[in-house]
């Protein structure tokens, strides 16, 4: 098969990727010849902030453990606050997406530079894109000021991570490969890395939900987890990704687990429109694509639907509503009463729902 024209932007961003990795915090900080450090976690991980922040010494100068989910612009502007009057230099921030998108938040007012210790399998820490929620709406934009300098992978820090959490945030992970496989912007490089990723985490998320201390299975999902940021990061997203913002932002749904269970449903409103793409991703999944990530979600012990999540079905029509609000590319042309139906299968707990009639 003949490869079409593409374009291919990498971004530079140095990786460290092992086990006791964390170690190397203080000389990483060096090498962006910073002397004080601002430590970001949420109230549950302060513990990992802290034992970082005996790491660094005197260089630590403080720890915001303030970080909640779809950083809300007030959390933001008060831990730029805090960076300010302490007159940090560096941000070091460790757990999931919630902590990588305050450093990002911080980063985008005060341009300081970011290291970054994923201790979940969200990806964002790979990518230029900052999501902030003000008045219900979480609102995306990519920047490079927010691109963190360093990331350290520490399967270490891993392996604590309960394994529910670990299904739904490698399942997030899977989701931006999934929708980099079809993007406007695709090309072979990030494809590859696409199915990769979907492999590699396909393969250890189960083992994970069986055996949580499973260190092989855990270096195999933040491997996987590494490349869907960097898929993330490369091109853009699809009406997935929309969907899970606005459920996120609007209804104040889980991140993960949000995106774990509109993911199969999303996929099957795209899939008349993706044949090719289909046809990979079976490859990969070994089955029919949209039923095997919505069983590889229950077989990792995930919600299965929306309603389960805490949403209101009266929610489903104001969803699709907000999801049509402002125009977005996306490879099927969007339908508001099949994305109505979409959201409706989702909160329902259905199965995925491919649209013959649209090939």
């Amino acid at each position: 098969m003949a490869v079409e024209d593409f374009v291919y932007a990498a971004r530079p961003a140095r990786v460290i990727f092992g086990s006791g990795t964390s170690e190397r915090l203080p000389e990483e900080v060096a090498r962006l010849g910073a002397r004080r450090a601002l430590l970001l976690s949420t109230d549950a991980q302060r513990g990992h902030a802290e034992a970082l922040a005996m790491c660094l010494g005197d260089v630590a100068a403080g720890i915001f453990s303030g970080a909640v989910m779809h950083t809300p612009v007030a959390v933001s502007e008060r831990a730029t606050e805090m960076a300010r009057s302490l007159g940090v230099d560096v941000i070091v921030a460790v757990g999931g997406g919630s902590t990588t998108g305050l450093g990002k938040a911080i980063a985008l007012r005060t341009d300081l530079p970011q290291i970054v210790l994923p201790t979940t399998y969200a990806g964002s820490e790979m990518t230029p894109i900052i999501g902030e929620t003000q008045d219900g709406i979480k609102k995306t934009r990519t920047t490079e000021k927010v691109l963190p300098e360093v990331v350290i992978y520490d399967i270490d820090l891993t392996l604590d991570l309960p394994a529910a959490l670990s299904g739904t945030s490698g399942m997030n992970a899977i989701a931006h490969a999934v929708e980099a496989l079809y993007a406007r912007d695709r090309n072979p490089v990030v494809s590859a890395l696409a199915l990769e990723a979907i492999r590699a985490l396909a393969r250890s998320l189960p083992i994970i939900a069986r055996a949580p201390r499973n260190a092989g299975a855990r270096a195999d999902a933040l491997y996987g987890a590494w490349l869907c940021g960097m898929c993330l990061g490369s091109v853009g997203m699809a009406l997935h990704h929309k969907l899970c913002h606005v459920l996120g932002g609007s209804f104040d749904l889980p991140h993960a687990e949000t995106h774990t269970v509109v993911l199969p449903h999303a996929l099957a409103y795209n899939a008349p429109a993706l044949p090719g793409v289909m046809e990979r991703l079976e490859a990969v999944l070994g089955g029919e694509p949209c039923r095997a990530l919505q069983d590889l979600g229950r077989a990792i012990g995930a919600p299965g639907s929306l309603a389960d999540l805490g949403m209101a079905e009266s929610g489903i029509e104001q969803a699709a509503t907000i999801a049509l609000a402002n125009p977005y590319w996306n490879p099927r042309p969007l339908e508001r009463d099949a994305i109505r139906d979409l959201i409706a299968r989702a909160h329902g707990g259905a199965l995925p729902l491919v649209d013959r009639r649209t090939t």
